[in-house]
């Protein structure tokens, strides 16, 4: 019941949010036609603002925007003429869907181990070098890793190629520039987590009563150490999933990151609105399964 009460109540909250970016986008300085060529006459203007209804008051555009999203249609693409938002999302979708898996699954992987190794080992020099491998990718954003992967494992070795979205091969450096700053951060929240439950009493109880320090920290403290990992990777996974702007820039990667900057740059209205659109429903969706999985690692959690 608590759940599908969240989901309706996700309707009016994308209504909002649909409402806010369609307002906000509107109001920054410049317009849609600003970087074309000159008109010829200002009624090629005119006309332009009338094909799209640019001319019509805001409240009948959001109107007219509404109904359009009732049937599934963002509208058209002010800058892709030849497109829809629904074409663009069509195509650069999948892609960021798959990096963003691809990043996710990497960071996921290396983090939580990571992470539970630094905290098994506190105070040892196991637990120096992993934190100081772990801060030393939170330090290191991706446009820097990005190139330097590049230069190393596509131009000096020529291991992986440096570009493009077409074999497996060309997955593993971008996923890796994307999600290796993540990993760290995981393995961070990981090992704070992990702490913190070590610290707790009935682990001293579970220690009283004979059991292995392996079977403590498996059986006992792993499983509400990982919760605020949990707790982080919903967002995470809405961020990944949307695309990275800068790692697919670098390995030219044709997903919606670059979509949504730049139609924020050339102020394509429905493009911004429908893709702000498609974060949120991310986000909310994301969070809402990372509630569910509270609910199933920890007892403690009941929603009502």
């Amino acid at each position: 019941m608590y759940f599908l009460k969240r989901l309706i109540f996700m309707i009016p909250l994308l209504i909002l949010i649909s409402f806010l970016a369609f307002v906000l986008v509107r109001v920054a300085p410049g317009g849609p036609f600003d970087k074309e060529r000159k008109p010829a006459s200002p009624e090629i203007e005119r006309n332009l603002r009338a094909k799209y209804h640019l001319d019509e008051p805001l409240w009948q555009q959001y109107a007219r925007y509404l109904g359009g999203l009732a049937r599934g249609d963002f509208g058209p693409s002010l800058k892709y003429r030849d497109h829809s938002v629904n074409d663009i999302i069509a195509q650069g979708l999948p892609v960021s869907l798959s990096l963003g898996w691809m990043a996710f699954l990497f960071a996921q992987g290396v983090g939580i181990p990571l992470g539970f190794y630094t905290a098994a080992r506190r105070g040892r020099w196991g637990d120096y070098l992993g934190s100081f491998f772990s801060l030393l990718a939170v330090c290191i954003p991706g446009f820097v890793v990005g190139p330097l992967l590049v230069m190393a494992f596509a131009v000096h070795w020529k291991i992986f190629p440096a570009s493009l979205w077409e074999t497996p091969w060309h997955v593993i450096l971008p996923t890796i520039a994307l999600g290796l700053y993540f990993a760290g951060k995981i393995a961070r929240i990981m090992r704070e987590g992990m702490l913190n439950t070590m610290n707790a009493e009935f682990i001293t109880t579970a220690r009283a009563k004979g059991l292995s320090e392996t079977a403590v920290l498996l059986k006992h403290a792993f499983r509400l150490g990982v919760l605020p990992v949990v707790s982080y990777s919903g967002p995470l996974l809405a961020d990944l999933l949307t695309g990275s702007f800068v790692v697919e820039n670098i390995f030219q990667i044709p997903g919606i990151g670059v979509f949504l900057v730049n139609s924020s740059l050339s102020r394509d209205y429905p493009m911004v609105v429908g893709l702000v659109l498609l974060y949120a429903a991310l986000l909310l969706v994301m969070n809402l399964l990372v509630d569910l999985s509270y609910s199933l690692l920890d007892a403690r959690v009941k929603q009502g």
